[in-house]
């Protein structure tokens, strides 16, 4: 009696942490064949083959802005005169923009696969014109293992302080006084913060 055995065992761990895709054409033994056996002989074909990946992704962003501004206007006095003019005090303004873009792109890890699609599953092997009472076999063992880590720390500090102070107009004292007028006083802000990350 002529014992024939293909035995095709695969055994895959995939393990994810923060990973979104798939593994294809994972590499595989080439294909075994057993032929013109002699008669009472054993003959044993074992293939084993082992994919193992780890990757781990570290990525740390931090953006920080800090702006401290600071405006006055001097004071304008028109005063002891027969006849006095007009006391203005100028404009005081603080503008601040502050415009971040990063991006982080973490590639997958499928592409360290082969792609010919075989997944070690053994397709192509044989088993041909065995002697009579030979045991023969071919066994392909797969083992496929995947461990992906991302760690994704993201920090964002804007930290604004402004102060603007229009000065003092004054018009006393006069015989004749004009107009006083006190200039305006403004703040203005603005931070535009654009954070992407893909694993």
């Amino acid at each position: 009696m002529t014992k024939i055995q293909l035995l095709r065992l695969t055994a895959a761990t995939v393990t994810t942490l923060g990973f979104a895709g798939g593994l294809t054409g994972i590499v595989g033994a080439s294909p075994a064949s057993i032929y013109n056996t002699g008669p009472d002989s054993s003959n044993v074909v074992v293939q084993k083959n082992k994919n193992e990946v780890k990757v781990k992704n570290n990525n740390q962003l931090s953006v920080s802005s800090n702006a401290q501004q600071n405006s006055s206007t001097g004071s304008a006095n028109v005063s002891g005169n027969t006849t006095g003019g007009n006391a203005t005090s100028g404009d005081s303004s603080n503008s601040n923009a502050t415009s971040v873009s990063a991006s982080v792109s973490n590639s997958d890890p499928s592409g360290l696969w082969s792609s010919d699609g075989s997944g070690g599953s053994g397709a192509g092997n044989s088993i041909s014109t065995t002697g009579p009472d030979s045991t023969n076999k071919i066994v392909d063992v797969n083992s496929n293992s995947v461990n992906v880590q991302n760690d994704n720390d993201v920090s964002i500090c804007n930290n604004t302080d402004q102060n603007s102070t229009s000065g003092d107009a004054n018009v006393s004292g006069n015989t004749t006084g004009g107009n006083a007028t006190s200039g305006s006083s403004s703040n203005s802000s603005s931070t535009d913060v654009t954070i992407s990350v893909s694993n």
